[in-house]
């Protein structure tokens, strides 16, 4: 069940002003232009989560309960839908964490919704390979870069 949360315009800035400290991500497939989606996604996570620690390093964002959890967010025009992928680039291969949980966050900033979990080597044993420039039939998106895409039915849930 996906946890939906209403976004302020005091959390948007709060995450704006820490979205311009870090700048330009590496590896990042819009190039930074997801930088203030993904701190939003940050953001909701680590306030859900109670008693997580913030330190948002190369290979993760958070450390909840003794694990390493990077936080992928994904912008749409979209309430996300069980049957949505969400992914995982390349790229980000090199992350050394223990789980993902993932966020979709509407390109307006008014909703943000926690979609669910995996556990990271749980998440590559059972994803699918896409390749950039590829059609997912399933959705009709043509991938932007390598990734492993899951549905977000088969995470599990926070």
């Amino acid at each position: 069940i996906m946890i939906e949360i209403k976004l302020t315009k005091e959390i948007v800035k709060q995450c704006k002003d820490k979205a311009k400290d870090i700048g330009k991500l590496n590896n990042s497939i819009t190039k930074g232009k997801g930088n203030l989606a993904g701190i939003v996604g940050e953001y909701i996570v680590h306030n859900y989560l109670k008693d997580s620690e913030w330190k948002n390093t190369y290979s993760y964002d958070l450390i909840h309960d003794n694990k390493k959890i990077d936080v992928k967010t994904k912008r749409s025009n979209y309430k996300p839908l069980d049957y949505y992928d969400v992914a995982i680039a390349e790229t980000s291969l090199h992350q050394n964490c223990d789980a993902y949980i993932f966020v979709t966050v509407l390109n307006d900033f008014s909703f943000a919704w926690i979609v669910g979990k995996k556990n990271q080597k749980e998440y590559f044993k059972i994803a699918r390979k896409m390749l950039k420039g590829q059609l997912d039939p399933a959705n009709n998106f043509t991938v932007k870069a390598n990734c492993y895409n899951l549905r977000i039915n088969e995470l599990d849930k926070i």
